[in-house]
């Protein structure tokens, strides 16, 4: 964009920020690479005053939802300025498989491919949305976090927030620059089944899917109802206020200690396929908690004939 196109969206964001309320970003969670000093979310407010002012960060749409049938003709619908889409099913897992779930996390080469592809660049800062409350957002933000990179947000509220502001979106697809940065995976802690299964006697496992799901009441994809032996039902959906953004740290916090987060036990997260489990591991990073992600989740466990529970009691 340039010229009096440049001029005239400048100011068109000037004018949202205004009707933003830029809530502060909180405390970023300990992690094995350093934390981004901002907190692991972004306010709308504050990336339209950084788009505004000049800066330069890469924004990245995953446009994913379960059972959504075209995520990419939505993305290409409407988008926030520069955002470039994000293919979960192919960019942020591998294929699918009993052995190892529905949304396997992607060999290295594979994230490789898709962090050229989508234009990062070294010390440039990454801004992570979607169109569900950050719930597919987080997975590439847990990704790029454990391949080493520091400075990654999810915008918080994501597209609907953005457009209940009266900030600009655009269509089409945006092809950027093949990107320089090289990734390293294996900074963040992770759990095989295994260790998801033996969590509980020790730690807490959280189960972020829907309550229904997790009392073995339905089950639409995976092979067996119910949920491991132990686990705790924490649904995803009650990270998020009435208006799709996180709640509050000390909301947060409230609600994690009455699921037996205490700050002195180790915490896992599991759900259907390791997707919406990264919110709850970002939920738990804005109050300073680290958790482990079980990447195969229920696809995984409930395919490998391990033991299964059903009801409310873990």
């Amino acid at each position: 964009m340039a010229g009096d196109d440049a001029g005239l969206e400048g100011a068109r964001i000037d004018a949202g920020v205004a009707a933003v309320d830029a809530r502060p970003g909180p405390a970023a969670g300990t992690a094995a690479v350093p934390a981004d000093a901002s907190g692991p979310l972004m306010s709308v407010g504050e990336l339209a005053a950084l788009l505004a002012s000049g800066g330069d960060p890469t924004v990245l749409d995953v446009r994913w939802t379960l059972g959504a049938t075209d995520p990419h003709g939505a993305y290409l619908a409407g988008h926030l300025p520069g955002a470039v889409y994000v293919d979960l099913d192919t960019e942020l897992a591998d294929p699918p498989s009993p052995q190892r779930g529905r949304h396997p996390l992607p060999a290295p080469e594979r994230l490789q491919r898709a962090v050229r592809r989508w234009g990062l660049r070294p010390g440039r800062p990454v801004v992570v949305c979607d169109a569900a409350g950050g719930t597919s957002a987080a997975r590439a933000w847990w990704l790029l976090r454990d391949a080493g990179v520091a400075e990654v947000r999810v915008l918080d509220g994501g597209l609907d927030v953005w457009r209940a502001a009266g900030l600009p979106i655009e269509p089409g697809e945006v092809v950027p620059a093949p990107g320089t940065l090289r990734i390293a995976p294996g900074h963040l802690p992770r759990l095989d089944a295994d260790a998801a299964g033996a969590l509980p006697a020790s730690g807490v496992l959280l189960d972020a899917r829907a309550g229904e799901r997790y009392r073995g009441e339905v089950e639409p994809v995976d092979p067996r109802a119910g949920h491991i032996p132990g686990a705790v039902s924490a649904p995803t959906t009650e990270n998020l206020g009435a208006d799709g953004r996180f709640r509050a740290p000390e909301v947060l916090r409230a609600r994690f200690a009455a699921l037996g987060v205490d700050g002195r036990r180790p915490v896992g997260v599991s759900c259907g396929s390791g997707v919406t489990a990264s919110h709850t591991v970002l939920a738990l990073a804005v109050i300073g908690v680290e958790a482990a992600l079980y990447p195969g989740s229920w696809s995984q466990w409930s395919a490998s004939g391990r033991p299964v529970a059903t009801g409310r009691r873990p």
